[in-house]
């Protein structure tokens, strides 16, 4: 049964049909977070992303597509998500065991030219392999960004129709960006309003960092002191940009770190009214033993 959480969350969805208000619901009703609206899912596509040796080396068992499924179901994350190729490899053998999210588009980081992900999987291969979420990644400040905008919006409005929602990875880089504008706090929340607007239910965002970028929202985070000082405030900020927190909005891990780092960073995030992590690399590059164990402490400090 949901709980009154789950039914409040879902109630922010109201033009969506009934299959894709089952599998958000599935979603937050699985693993040790199940029923507090809290997520901690773990993604797997750096193997494409950034290649298998920067990925897996760290931890030689994660070459193996099984590991990472098995992590996530024993550490009792609400979902996995990987693009087509780990998914295929896996998900007959754990149909069920987990909610699957397919990461439809991905990109190599061999070429250096604007960044514009290639549409890898589609809706079709998601009902295959019993996905209950798309996933796909936008990059605001790209010259290319409109392609991808374009692109997500159809394939959300094709996911729709069969019940499936959307997980949108909305992360700034582009030739309209210097690289400290990519974390600002002005430039994250502006990522995520774009992901909200493209109809995404799921937004994915990097933890924004405490400056501000575009100068014509420099002037008005400094006109009414919209704070940005703590990672708390910061996040806080992106909720606000969520259509005033009534989209899940959830926050990356980032690259590997300490352990008490990880928590420092999850705490902030957490009291800043974030829904939960989307944690890779400080996840599947440590010993699986070590792995659950983080993962379990991050999914205590969302528990409350």
């Amino acid at each position: 049964m949901a709980t009154d959480r789950v039914k409040e969350i879902l109630s922010w969805y109201a033009s969506d049909n009934p299959g894709v208000k089952a599998n958000l619901a599935r979603l937050m009703n699985t693993g040790r977070l199940a029923g507090t609206g809290k997520f901690v899912i773990l993604p797997v596509d750096q193997g494409f992303e950034h290649g298998p040796a920067r990925s897996f080396a760290p931890n030689p068992p994660a070459y193996d597509p099984r590991y990472h499924v098995e992590l996530a179901i024993e550490a009792g994350c609400n979902a996995y998500a990987a693009p087509l190729g780990f998914l295929e490899a896996i998900a007959s053998d754990y149909a069920g065991e987990i909610p699957l999210i397919l990461k439809l588009n991905n990109s190599d980081s061999l070429s250096k030219v604007e960044p514009c992900s290639a549409v890898t999987g589609s809706v079709e291969d998601a009902l295959r392999l019993g996905c209950a979420a798309i996933g796909y990644t936008i990059y605001p400040g790209s010259d290319d960004r409109n392609v991808m905008y374009e692109d997500l919006r159809d394939l959300i409005a094709e996911a729709k129709a069969v019940g499936l929602p959307t997980v949108v990875w909305a992360y700034p880089r582009g030739s309209g960006l210097a690289k400290e504008g990519e974390q600002a706090a002005d430039v994250t929340a502006y990522a995520a309003q774009i992901a909200c607007q493209l109809g995404a239910h799921i937004v994915k965002v990097k933890p924004p960092k405490a400056n501000t970028y575009v100068p014509e929202a420099v002037k008005v985070y400094e006109k009414y002191h919209l704070p940005v000082g703590t990672l708390r405030e910061r996040v806080a900020e992106v909720m606000h940009s969520a259509f005033g927190g009534r989209r899940i909005v959830i926050f990356s891990g980032g690259e590997a770190k300490a352990t008490e780092d990880v928590l420092a960073e999850v705490r902030e995030i957490a009291a800043g009214g974030a829904f939960g992590s989307i944690m890779g690399r400080n996840a599947f590059q440590r010993p699986k033993t070590e792995a659950i164990k983080l993962l379990h402490a991050v999914m205590a400090i969302y528990a409350g």
